[in-house]
């Protein structure tokens, strides 16, 4: 797990950045500092007024480059002149906000608490179903903090969930570090049968599954995805990374999937679902990771079009298998991320462009800038409705949303 610092310049609406990336970050696991000379990574969400202003942003980047070993910059500025941290010698991750905390994750699994915390905005619930992991990623420090797989029983999670919906939760967030081989320490597959009782459950409410391995979601896919198809409390949306295009650095990395599994995940899912979202974690510049194991990751990517794609730079965990391999240039991991996001950017936007025109029953969890509330649609699709506090909605009501445009990454839209 990362020791984080966050710097945050600007408006109301940077500030509540970076409060979601600090939340995301806290229940990943990862553990805030007071300086930046005490973290493993620093974060910078930036503003972009006037010249003086993104004259101070760069001074501010440099100085916490040269006192970290990872610098991310998000914010106003890192999205509308990101390569000004290039041009001026900067080496950071230039990230859409909502892109950070998987970005720290570095592929890892997540480390969530073991009990449910308050709930997030008054609305949302999370529900950590069981602790611990079956693989042995290489790469991946989280392992040594949180042991093989601890599942506690259906029943008592199930009680979770309705103590959650007892105190107003709207949304339940499921998780854990794979929340597909939960039960896999009792010798069974527990997740179908416990999405189908949480859903079962009195009240009106949706539940999104977390971070599920392809290995873990593999054998039951076809019984999952028909609970998906079942249930309409489940939004269709399924996070399962795949990390690598390449059958040889999946080996390399010790993922316990393989390229074909994804691809019948994938068609396992199309089976039985009109509409659902994919989405997915990518490492670039592994350490053993040759161009043509790049093109594969690319041609992934293309061929199963996860509308949602996490892309990380590889870098390395102390005390894991992978810090001791001869790493890649900076430049060329550098250069392979890059490819990786904007094959990604292109297959969100289209994605997006084609919501432009349709109706979607949309439920809010957020507030927005000014009077707008953000939203889900039931394949987990993010949806700002500028005008929704104006028309008198809050967080936790549901609208019928027509969507009339798209900034790539989420989708605008009006009640109808």
């Amino acid at each position: 797990m990362a020791r984080y610092y966050v710097e945050t310049y600007g408006c109301t609406s940077n500030r509540g950045e970076s409060q979601a990336i600090e939340r995301e970050l806290r229940e990943a696991g990862h553990r805030p500092v007071e300086s930046v000379d005490a973290a493993d990574v620093a974060i910078l969400n930036t503003c972009t007024v006037v010249e003086t202003t993104e004259d101070r942003m760069l001074r501010r980047a440099q100085a916490l480059d040269d006192a970290t070993s990872e610098l991310v910059v998000t914010g106003c500025m890192a999205l509308a002149q990101g390569e000004a941290f290039d041009e001026s010698g900067i080496t950071a991750e230039i990230l859409h906000w909502d892109e950070v905390a998987q970005q720290i994750r570095n592929g890892e699994c997540p480390t969530p608490p073991t009990e449910p915390t308050p709930l997030q905005n008054g609305v949302v619930g999370i529900l950590p179903i069981a602790r611990g992991c079956l693989s042995d990623c290489s790469y991946c420090i989280t392992k040594h903090a949180t042991g093989t797989i601890d599942s506690p029983p259906i029943d008592e999670n199930v009680a979770r969930a309705k103590r959650l919906l007892d105190a107003g939760a709207r949304e339940i967030r499921i998780t854990g570090q794979d929340t597909a081989v939960y039960g896999r320490d009792h010798g069974e597959w527990w997740l179908p049968d416990l999405l189908d009782r949480i859903c079962a459950l009195d009240g009106e409410f949706r539940v999104r599954v977390g971070m599920a391995n392809p290995k873990g979601v593999h054998p039951i896919a076809d019984e999952l995805a028909s609970v998906f198809a079942r249930n309409e409390e489940l939004y269709n949306f399924l996070h399962a990374p795949i990390q690598s295009g390449s059958d040889a650095v999946l080996e390399d990395m010790r993922r316990r999937h393989r390229s074909g599994d994804v691809a019948d995940i994938v068609d396992t899912f199309d089976r039985h679902l009109d509409e659902w979202t994919f989405a997915t974690d990518v490492i670039a510049g592994f350490p053993t990771e040759t161009p043509a194991d790049h093109r594969e990751t690319v041609a992934a990517l293309r061929e199963h079009r996860p509308e949602k794609i996490n892309v990380t730079r590889f870098s390395k965990r102390p005390n894991t298998d992978a810090a001791a391999m001869d790493g890649l240039g900076g430049q060329t991991k550098k250069d392979r991320s890059k490819e990786l996001t904007d094959v990604k950017m292109s297959i969100v936007g289209a994605a997006h462009e084609a919501m432009v025109g349709t109706e979607r029953e949309v439920l809010f969890v957020e507030d927005g800038t000014d009077e707008s509330l953000v939203g889900y649609d039931r394949t987990h699709r993010q949806i700002a409705v500028p005008s929704a506090q104006e028309l008198g909605y809050s967080v936790g009501d549901r609208a019928r949303i027509e969507v009339y445009d798209h900034q790539r990454v989420y989708a605008l839209g009006d009640p109808v």
